[in-house]
């Protein structure tokens, strides 16, 4: 094993919380608007790991959308946030994340941090697979850019026509331009999704990381283990 891909929110970040509180709030005004105030909420708990948790943004309207049986034109990237298509409800969503971002900032988890020294210093190369569009900017303000040599985000992800999780496209992808495959990689994910898609991707080693207290759900996702943070790996098995 000499190369660790891991996704962003959840895993190095505690930017979970802040999507959540983005989709809550992005979805409860979308169908406040449609149906009034007798819309049933969007439910932080179940709602967001089952539809929209690991996936890309435009994915996870559609998932969520779809389960309460609304389907909405597809739109297109610059509707505005006011928009009832489905890039305008992403958009929606980004607008919220963004600002509670720069008004809360963004806490990084530190046994995670732990484990990327410790595995840089053992000279195994690191990546951040995510689906998040606001990559860049999370690992400047955190300070993590330093820890990790190639970012595999929702943009570079588009530029190259490559499917979001849980299709392993992105995660092959950052394994192959690191100079390897999934037989060399280990993958550290806290959404199913993303498990998920360690597992499509028949990568040697997938970790679930247990933010949500769904360490069974992790297990049949496919990771080969679950841990609540990063640093207990350095413990071994």
């Amino acid at each position: 094993m000499r190369l660790c891909l891991f996704d962003l929110d959840g895993v190095l970040t505690d930017t979970a919380a802040v999507h959540t509180a983005a989709w809550k709030q992005a979805f409860d005004g979308f169908l406040r608007e449609r149906d009034g105030d007798g819309f049933t909420p969007f439910d932080a708990g179940s709602d967001y790991p089952r539809y929209v948790d690991g996936r890309p943004r435009y994915d996870g309207v559609r998932a969520f959308l779809a389960s309460r049986g609304i389907e909405l034109p597809e739109g297109g990237r610059d509707d505005g946030p006011e928009v009832a298509t489905v890039h305008g409800v992403g958009n929606r969503k980004n607008a919220l994340l963004l600002e509670h971002i720069e008004r809360d900032g963004v806490e990084v988890f530190e046994p995670s941090v732990r484990y990327l020294e410790a595995v840089r210093a053992a000279g195994l190369r690191t990546a951040v697979v995510s689906s998040s569009a606001n990559t860049r900017q999370v690992l400047e303000v955190t300070g993590l850019a330093p820890l990790l040599d190639l970012r595999m985000d929702a943009q570079v992800a588009r530029a190259r026509g490559l499917r979001g999780k849980p299709a392993p496209d992105t995660f092959l992808a950052a394994a192959a331009d690191l100079g390897g495959g999934p037989a060399d990689a280990a993958v550290f994910e806290d959404a199913l999704a993303g498990v998920q898609s360690g597992v499509a991707g028949g990568f040697a080693y997938v970790v679930g990381v247990d933010r949500a207290g769904q360490e069974d759900a992790l297990r049949a996702a496919g990771a080969h283990r679950v841990v609540r943070e990063l640093d207990e790996l350095l413990e071994g098995p």
